[in-house]
């Protein structure tokens, strides 16, 4: 089986739908996929990035534990990123007439690797690697940046980094610049994966605005340096 950090299911195609839904009831036969944070285990809950919640009601396998890539059983943690399968059975609606609150049966529940930004040193830099890495889709939300990246390999377990250089951040130095890192461990390009991780931005906040400027570089297979720009809205929707 191959061997992968991230904690997701690999070449699995990534889909987001709303769940909003104009009629009285829903299919048993429909099925979402989102992004959330798991806010309990205990009471279970998770809130979605799209800020809706998710209470779990039903379940198709043993609730709160996942398969790592070994085949162990691990058990999701509050606080854990989770990529979330799940068929709707009812909601619950504020005063205002939204939806703010699904009740739903988890059909599969995938833990995404979830980091911070490292600041990179002379400690760390041989073990934050130099391997090539492709970009194939960014994204913001909340305080976290969403990317979908493809890599090849085999055998070895593969590292992902978000760094920067050392130093105090400040509103006049926009955009901060950042650099995706991949160590490889010298496996095999023998096979392409797609993987799906998301960054801390939280480490990017600077006193006296509301939000940050961002670019992100990385080299790719051909030894392209590839760049895109973003922006963290402090505790906001981007």
């Amino acid at each position: 089986m191959k061997k992968i950090v991230f904690g997701i299911l690999i070449g699995f195609l990534f889909v987001f739908a709303s769940c909003n839904n104009d009629d009285d009831s829903y299919s048993l036969g429909d099925i979402w996929l989102g992004l959330g944070i798991v806010d309990s285990t205990q009471s279970p809950r998770i809130t979605m990035d799209d800020g809706t919640v998710l209470v779990p009601v039903a379940y198709n396998y043993y609730p709160w534990h996942y398969h790592d890539n070994s085949g162990e059983a691990k058990e999701i943690e509050a606080g854990d990123r989770v990529l979330v399968n799940f068929t709707v059975l009812d909601d619950e609606k504020n005063s205002g007439g939204q939806i703010v609150t699904y009740y739903v049966k988890i059909n599969s529940l995938k833990k995404v690797l979830m980091k911070g930004i490292l600041d990179v040193t002379p400690e760390n830099e041989d073990s934050i690697g130099n391997d090539p890495i492709i970009v194939q889709k960014h994204w913001v939300t909340n305080n976290l940046l969403n990317l979908e990246l493809k890599y090849w390999g085999r055998n070895e377990i593969h590292f992902i980094n978000m760094v920067k250089q050392p130093g105090v951040l400040t509103a006049d130095k926009q955009p901060f610049e950042l650099e995706l890192r991949h160590n490889a461990n010298d496996d095999e390009e023998a096979i392409p994966y797609v993987a799906l991780v998301s960054f801390q931005l939280d480490s990017l906040q600077v006193a006296g605005v509301d939000s940050v400027s961002f670019k992100v570089k990385s080299t790719d297979y051909d030894g392209k340096v590839n760049e895109f720009n973003g922006v963290y809205k402090y505790g906001g929707s981007n």
